[in-house]
């Protein structure tokens, strides 16, 4: 999902270049954007943390892509070209690296296991949406 603070900032296509480039397939692909409602359901694992207001508030500011990527290894080779949470902390070229602001406006979200990508890309799609 490339977030609200770099799609505002106009990075999508930079991003969607870089993933394409990674050898990544684009199975589905939207621009949406995200209620307060949809918001706290889908981070709903971080509800108790001390920033779940902030997050919802920002993921809700504008719109978001989100997509559904294939590849073998998928969920670990986009971790690796999204690069650390902090920006500060990710390597050279990846995708936090060229367009984070912060730690919160990290400009992408990546599944972090595959049973979560799925939870994740059914969250977004139905399976009419898929190609």
């Amino acid at each position: 999902m490339v977030k609200p603070d770099a799609v505002s900032k106009g990075y999508t296509g930079a991003i969607l270049e870089k993933i394409n480039a990674a050898g990544f397939r684009i199975v589905a692909m939207k621009q949406t954007q995200l209620s307060k409602a949809d918001a706290e359901a889908f981070y709903a694992i971080h509800k108790e943390r001390p920033f779940f207001g902030d997050l919802v508030e920002y993921m809700t500011s504008g719109p978001i892509v989100a997509a559904i990527l294939e590849k073998d290894n998928a969920v670990s080779d986009f971790r690796t070209l999204i690069g650390a949470t902090n920006p500060e902390e990710a390597a050279e070229g990846t995708i936090r690296k060229l367009y984070a602001e912060s730690i919160s406006a990290n400009a992408i979200h990546g599944s972090d296991s595959d049973e979560n990508a799925g939870i994740e890309g059914n969250f977004f799609f139905s399976e009419r949406e898929k190609f």
